[in-house]
């Protein structure tokens, strides 16, 4: 295999595996993760506002894929009293 083909080999297999660990978590979670997937990085408040769902139903889904090891989030450089979410690699 060429390095490109062996690359885009290993990019298969880790989509395979993120989502398989997405399908044990429950729903919510893998709403916030398509929207992280679409637009990231987000706040807790933009992925209400983008999921129109709650902001406790966004922290819970947000802890489900932190303890899954789906999400990381760091400071926001717009505001660094806030904190934003993305997707891991």
């Amino acid at each position: 295999m060429s390095t490109s083909a062996t690359e885009h080999q290993s990019l298969i297999q880790d989509d395979e595996e993120f989502r398989e660990r997405l399908r044990e978590l429950p729903p919510s979670a893998k709403l916030v993760a398509k929207v992280l997937e679409i637009d990231a990085p987000l706040s807790q408040g933009q992925l209400a506002e983008e999921s129109l769902l709650p902001d406790r139903t966004v922290r819970y889904a947000l802890n489900r894929l932190d303890d899954a090891d789906l999400v990381g989030s760091r400071y926001s450089f717009q505001d660094a009293r806030k904190q934003v979410y993305f997707l891991e690699d």
